[in-house]
């Protein structure tokens, strides 16, 4: 279990990799995501890390690999730039935490098919 704040979650990705050997590509990370409405999900392999600081700290960490899956998670954007850090911080309004409940259940059921490699019943779901 790791013990390191999400910023710095490459450490823990990292050691996690090393130890059992895993290759990136078989490395799927689930965070939230800023550029996404609350409720929608999306599935990418092997992107820059758009801001995230979670993420950067793992392709940091990776040498600077960033072939790995990532599932974000919408939360929507505050309305000013300025507000990132207190809009992440604090708790969604009702309607958004619905949402948000409802994309992480969608995010168990794609990671499930991650994990059997159903790659055709992610695309799938995700045309639908």
């Amino acid at each position: 279990m790791p013990n390191t704040f999400i910023n710095l979650s490459g450490k823990s990705v990292s050691c996690i990799s090393n130890f059992y050997n895993i290759e990136t590509k078989n490395i799927l990370i689930v965070h939230d995501d800023l550029n996404l409405s609350p409720g929608k999900i999306k599935i990418r392999y092997g992107i820059s890390h758009g801001g995230h600081n979670g993420i950067k700290s793992i392709i940091n960490n990776m040498k600077f690999k960033s072939n790995f899956y990532r599932l974000s998670i919408g939360i929507g954007r505050p309305k000013y730039k300025k507000d990132v850090i207190s809009f992440v911080l604090n708790k969604p309004t009702l309607e958004e935490k619905k949402l948000i409940l409802k994309s992480i259940n969608d995010a168990i059921y794609i990671t499930n098919l991650w994990i059997k490699n159903d790659f055709d019943s992610i695309k799938s779901y995700f045309n639908s």
